[in-house]
């Protein structure tokens, strides 16, 4: 079987951390490895809109931003297919086809959508479009035939119901499409970064994300301000790592060539919580060396981010190839939703033929 990957983000703003170690990172390796037949990135605008509606230059500004941190990370679309989601209508069509085949009682119970409407306070007014965005993803997530689909632990109902989508699909109309599976990002800490002050999501309102685009004063202030172990006062007195914003992100960055290069006196991660843990470490020595792994991580991608910046007609350029290459492959798979739906009229040439006869006769 064929190995075709989807994955993507929507545009509401830079990219962080967050977005770093839960999945870009691991883009760019599994991209580098060479090991798949095609890979997609897809920047979701007409996703975002969906609860953007009325401030659309919000997402039009964004899909340059979110483009520049793929590229500024080591994306590459001569290797890749990078596009905007709104380029490709027959995800549109799509969705509106399996929107017959879901109701609403299974939408209300994805444990995604109702956690994102409470959180946007939409439980008096969900826009249709928002309410719908399983069935939007199953169709991005299929015109692709894509059987692994990397996300965080947050998205595997959606996967899930893309593969219900799937079932049902092919059950009623014949085997056309292809079910995925949700592949997690290996490092429990990367499964859901939290935010410098310890809430449970990154959150631009909150002023709580590091960006990759942050210059290395933002990076440092935003450490030094991160959440700690409330009870851990004085040096000597033992700390908890539970909680512990700062360890977090350790758990997620640190390598050991970073204890070597930056703190010698531990030669892993393991000790440094060993000796916070028992008493005699104090929080700010933790996060300078947190602040030297996040600037010797950030440092290069801030640096080609600067490279792309001088030529935004040549990212655009990258942009438009890749949707309309990825048009065309949509295009093939609505054509086969089509057929099996048996609403390709003007194609079909047995049923223009049978009417022909028919009316001969």
């Amino acid at each position: 079987m064929s190995k075709i990957i989807l994955t993507g983000d929507r545009p509401t703003g830079r990219l962080h951390v967050g977005h770093y170690v839960g999945s870009l990172r691991r883009r760019v390796e599994i991209q580098n490895s060479g090991d798949f037949d095609s890979m997609y990135v897809m920047i979701a605008d007409a996703q975002a809109l969906t609860d953007n509606a009325e401030n659309p230059e919000k997402i039009r500004t964004n899909i340059i931003e979110v483009m520049l941190d793929y590229l500024s990370c080591g994306i590459d679309p001569e290797k890749i297919t990078v596009f905007i989601q709104s380029q490709v209508p027959e995800l549109c069509e799509l969705a509106f086809y399996y929107m017959n085949l879901v109701t609403v009682s299974r939408l209300q119970r994805n444990p995604t959508v109702k956690n994102e409407i409470q959180m946007r306070n939409f439980e008096a007014s969900i826009p249709v479009g928002f309410f719908n965005y399983p069935i939007s993803q199953a169709a991005d997530i299929t015109a692709f035939k894509a059987n692994i689909v990397p996300v965080g632990e947050d998205q595997l109902p959606m996967i899930e119901q893309t593969n219900e989508i799937v079932r049902k699909f092919n059950s009623v109309y014949g085997e056309t499409l292809v079910e995925a599976k949700a592949v997690l990002p290996e490092k429990k800490a990367c499964l859901r970064l939290p935010g410098t002050d310890g809430k449970a999501k990154m959150s631009k309102s909150l002023g709580n994300c590091i960006y990759l685009a942050d210059t290395p004063e933002e990076v440092k202030a935003r450490v030094m301000s991160m959440f700690t172990d409330p009870d851990h006062i004085k040096i000597t007195d033992p700390g908890k790592l539970e909680g512990n914003t700062v360890f977090t992100y350790l758990d997620a960055f640190a390598t050991d060539e970073h204890f070597k290069e930056f703190l010698p006196e531990y030669a892993n991660l393991d000790e440094l919580k060993a000796h916070y843990t028992r008493g005699g470490l104090g929080d700010m020595k933790v996060k300078k060396f947190l602040n030297a792994v996040l600037q010797s991580t950030l440092e290069p991608i801030r640096a080609r981010r600067k490279t792309y910046e001088k030529d935004i007609p040549a990212v655009y350029e990258m942009l438009k190839r890749g949707s309309v290459k990825a048009e065309e492959v949509a295009a093939k798979t609505a054509e086969s939703v089509r057929a099996a739906m048996r609403i390709n009229y003007f194609t079909d040439e047995e049923l223009i033929k049978a009417h022909t006869e028919k009316y001969r006769s």
